[in-house]
């Protein structure tokens, strides 16, 4: 092991156990750092994974002190959990009870922490605080959403003259899917520009997201570090065969209102009213809507009851075991981001299918629900642009073409057992190459 050069604090709020893709980013750094010289010292909160679903974002850790664990990798911080008034409710409750209630203390909170010591991820900052006041650390990363750990971390480099980098996963201020009004926007990007104007370097995900960021905070210097697979999971799982007893197919993640899911699904029900002896399913893993999916298959698409699977989410290394032995993924298009599992995907090797490049339907939704902004000089199919890249998949056109690639992808499983993925270049996308960047950005500090 290469002889320890700096000690960085990372103050992660989404971090495992928390089923979250947002915690990998940070766990891949806590996990591979010490690999190029940097000790890490992660900051967190403590998790559980009581229920398996949002409800352990809100449930109170069963620890009310900071617990300190020292590892082979590093040093995990672990800050109390005290769910509020408004969490409690729903706990009680449940989500449908309440509702302008709890949104009420929320709003208290969620506007309120940028001007007030309080909300629930304080405690993230008051244990970093306590921890800097007997140890030395050469810098600090915020990865962000949720984004007040920039003004955390732009007040312990202030207080303790340490420089900080702050990490988007995504934009904030320019975030349509969370700032949706006027109001919001001047909000955010009032803070947005007064904590990451501290900062000694920015790095996100993607030139888009960086051109949103320098929008509103110019002249920093930038450092794109994209998401990508993790290789040690990717190596446990690459002996996992498909499965052969019916073709399946996986989605995994947030379907939002812009995504052309009922065309989907009402592809997929003609393809199986066309083979109803056919051996297929639908896996789709820690969806966002699983209870809307669930009834919309009931009340219009009958046909792929017998054909469809719901899981809960579950640990990431469990999910990935899960992924390989499914026989092709599914993707919607983002136009222009990226999203993270489609890096998951390349790395276990299964071809991804990739709805839609050119659907009217499709188009329609983008054009009611997609409000991104979006950059005439930036390309907008950043998914079909890497599929292209490493022949990992098929870009399914519409809704007809569609239906076209699952007769192809079903007679090819009925011939072999399998669907081929003839990929190449997937190794430059592993998360450990982007830990490497950004420990040599941190020496260079």
């Amino acid at each position: 092991m290469p002889l320890i050069v700096k000690k960085v604090l990372i103050l992660a709020y989404d971090f495992p156990p928390y089923v979250s893709v947002g915690g990998l980013r940070p766990f891949n750094w806590y996990k591979f750092f010490s690999e190029f010289g940097i000790e890490p010292v992660v900051v967190t909160r403590q998790w559980s994974n009581t229920h398996g679903n949002g409800l352990d974002y809100i449930s109170s850790s069963a620890n009310q002190q900071v617990v300190t664990e020292k590892t082979t990798l590093g040093t995990l911080v672990k800050s109390p959990y005290k769910a509020n008034s408004a969490n409690r409710m729903m706990l009680k409750h449940g989500e449908q009870k309440m509702r302008f209630v709890r949104k009420s203390i929320s709003a208290y909170y969620e506007f309120g922490q940028f001007l007030f010591p309080i909300g629930p991820k304080i405690e993230l900052y008051k244990a970093a605080r306590e921890y800097l006041k007997t140890n030395k650390v050469d810098a600090i990363i915020a990865t962000g959403d949720p984004f007040i750990l920039f003004k955390y971390a732009s007040k312990l480099s202030k207080e303790f003259d340490i420089p900080w980098i702050a990490d988007y996963r995504d934009p904030w201020s320019h975030n349509e899917h969370i700032v949706t009004n006027k109001f919001l926007q001047t909000w955010h990007s009032y803070f947005e520009k007064k904590y990451v104007s501290t900062a000694t370097h920015i790095s996100t995900v993607s030139n888009f997201v960086q051109k949103k960021i320098e929008s509103l905070v110019p002249g920093k210097p930038f450092s794109i570090l994209p998401n990508g697979y993790d290789p040690e999971v990717i190596d446990d799982i690459q002996a996992i065969p498909q499965g052969k007893d019916k073709l399946q197919i996986a989605f995994v993640g947030t379907i939002y209102k812009w995504h052309p899911l009922e065309s989907f699904l009402r592809t997929a029900s003609m393809f199986v009213q066309k083979h109803p002896d056919g051996q297929f399913q639908l896996n789709f893993y820690g969806i966002n809507i699983a209870d809307e999916l669930e009834q919309l298959i009931k009340d219009k698409y009958t046909a792929l009851i017998p054909h469809f699977y719901l899981s809960p989410r579950i640990p990431n290394h469990v999910l990935m075991t899960k992924l390989a032995e499914n026989n092709a993924m599914l993707l919607f298009n983002y136009y222009s981001y990226m999203g993270t599992k489609i890096f998951d995907y390349l790395g276990i090797r299964r071809k991804m299918i990739m709805c839609y490049s050119d659907d009217p339907e499709a188009q329609a939704l983008k054009n009611q629900f997609y409000t991104i902004e979006e950059f005439a000089s930036e390309s907008k199919t950043l998914q079909a642009d890497l599929i292209n890249a490493t022949n990992s998949g098929v870009i399914v056109r519409d809704s007809e073409h569609l239906l076209e690639v699952l007769e192809e992808l079903y007679a090819e499983f009925q011939k072999t057992g399998q669907i081929a993925c003839n990929s190449i270049g997937v190794e430059n996308y592993s998360r450990k190459i982007q830990v490497e960047k950004l420990a040599e950005l941190i020496k260079s500090l």
